[in-house]
This record gives structure tokens, C-alpha cells and sequence, in this order.
């Protein structure tokens, strides 16, 4: 089992949820975070003075997905975050130990 964590812009997570429900992945956590790589934030204007933004508003997601699938989401999360634009974002894949349904007690793939 391995867990793909995706930063991505804000406006992409409607895209990504449907191209990963098409490939069959149901779940997902979705936070909201800031941060900044290569683009380094940017500066705007308000009432008159300019101001740098460091920290960009991006969206983490994290599904846990079973080792044949990891290809996939991640085709899928690239086809529908991409913009072609600096500041698309990172997928991270890390192996899963272990996964628990606290409801049912089912554990790993099976809670998957």
C-alpha cells in the first residue's frame, strides 16, 4: 500500500476528484495549506501599497491507494492539476505501513 500526498492550486481539486473517481478511488483527505518552492510567492497591491505574498494558498490531498493503483493516480492527479505553469505542484509517494476502518475494524487493503 503506498499514500500519494498532491499539493496542488485551489482550482484544480474538482478536477482531480473526478479523474480519480474515474479510475475508481472513492476517498481522500483534502487540506488546505500554504506554501511556497521555485515560484517563491508574489507581490501584490492593497489600497495603494505593495506587499509580497511568500506563502501561496495550495491544497494537499491524501489518498492511500493499493500498490497496482499507484501508477494511475498518480496519471491522473498530473492530467488534472497541470497547467503547464510554474507553481502546479508535488505528488509525494511514502509506503503505508498499515491501514485501520475504525468503524468496522477492517485493516489494510480491505479499509483501503
Amino acid at each position: 500500500m503506498k499514500l500519494v500526498t498532491a499539493i496542488i492550486k485551489p482550482f484544480k481539486l474538482d478536477d482531480v476528484r473526478d479523474a480519480l473517481a474515474d479510475m475508481g478511488v472513492h476517498g481522500m483527505t483534502v487540506t488546505e495549506v500554504k506554501g511556497f518552492g521555485r515560484q517563491k510567492g508574489h507581490t501584490e497591491m492593497y489600497r495603494g501599497a505593495e506587499y509580497v505574498v511568500d506563502f501561496l494558498p495550495k491544497l494537499k490531498l491524501e489518498v492511500g491507494v493499493k500498490e497496482n493503483q499507484v501508477e494511475g493516480v498518480i496519471e491522473a492527479i498530473m492530467g488534472a492539476a497541470q497547467t503547464g505553469k510554474i507553481g502546479d505542484g508535488k505528488i509525494f509517494v511514502t509506503a503505508l505501513e498499515q491501514v485501520i476502518r475504525i468503524r468496522t475494524g477492517e485493516t489494510d487493503e480491505v479499509a483501503l
